[in-house]
């Protein structure tokens, strides 16, 4: 490979802040962007040594790596953040918002209910995060990127942000005698990003700003195998790998960030990624 086209890709110059990098998908996007040469922040809202050595194994005590408290809910906390990243490595480059909150499905009954009676309190806390939480990450690490004149954001969506979550596919609890629906907040959540991303990517794009969307489909978690039967059955890349019953690994979602932050995507902008083995396609 040329050097000019390792440089296309590179993210050795990069600065990276990944929001809910301890979360699932976060530890494999703030591995993999650090392997690929980025100095990463981890904005989590509690931080410890322990921690970030249970999520990132030896990778916590690199010098390319260091994790940041800060609720992305609160602008305050973000803007200390800011502060201390730029004190240890220097202005931001790139931003993902990869924290979110959904209700998992062992969460209590009203939780994953009905819609005409999901509670108003869950509704709040799901927007706080998956859409303030966006909202504020942008305008506190993006300005500093406006600042320097270029900069990429990166907003993680979902394939129900785009569309409706298919009930179907929880049917099995249904039949089981539970009342259980995928609910609304989650779904409605990471719609709205994709108008925010237009936004910001119009806004900033004059000072050099990107901002682009990823849309993922649901990563393998040791679901029910009755859950994992039923979601196979929508997508239709097959990979040779039946323990996964065809859903996604969180290190599959490196590439499509790690290349939406590099200078190959210079010149993409309000755009989405969608990797979901073709959920969206059948």
């Amino acid at each position: 490979m040329s050097e000019a086209l390792e440089n296309l890709f590179s993210l050795q110059r990069e600065i990276v802040v990944v929001t809910g990098g301890y979360g699932l998908i976060g530890r494999s996007l703030v591995a993999g962007l650090q392997g690929l040469g980025a100095r990463v922040a981890v904005i989590e809202p509690q931080v410890s040594e322990a921690r970030s050595t249970a999520a990132f194994g030896a990778l916590a005590r690199s010098e390319r790596l260091a994790a940041f408290a800060a609720d992305v809910t609160k602008r305050d906390q973000l803007e200390a953040a800011l502060a201390a990243i730029k004190g240890r490595f220097g202005p931001p480059t790139g931003l993902v918002n990869n924290a979110a909150l959904d209700s998992p499905p062992d969460a209590p009954i009203s939780e994953n209910g009905p819609f005409e009676s999901y509670p108003e309190e869950s509704w709040d806390r799901v927007m706080a995060v998956n859409v303030k939480g966006v909202f504020l990450g942008a305008q506190v690490f993006g300005a500093a990127m406006a600042e320097a004149g270029r900069g990429s954001i990166v907003n993680v969506s979902s394939i129900y942000g785009a569309v409706s979550p298919d009930q179907s596919l929880y049917e099995y609890r249904r039949e089981s005698g539970e009342n259980f629906y995928k609910p609304v907040a989650y779904s409605a959540s990471k719609s709205a990003l994709y108008n925010l991303t237009r936004y910001i990517a119009v806004y900033w794009g004059p000072k050099n700003v990107r901002a682009n969307t990823v849309t993922f489909a649901g990563v393998f978690n040791n679901q029910d195998q009755r859950f994992l039967e039923a979601y196979a059955r929508k997508i239709p890349l097959r990979r040779g790998k039946p323990h996964l019953a065809n859903m996604a690994e969180a290190n599959d979602y490196v590439g499509a960030v790690a290349f939406l932050l590099s200078p190959a995507s210079g010149y993409m902008t309000g755009a989405d990624i969608r990797i979901d083995g073709g959920f969206m396609a059948t």
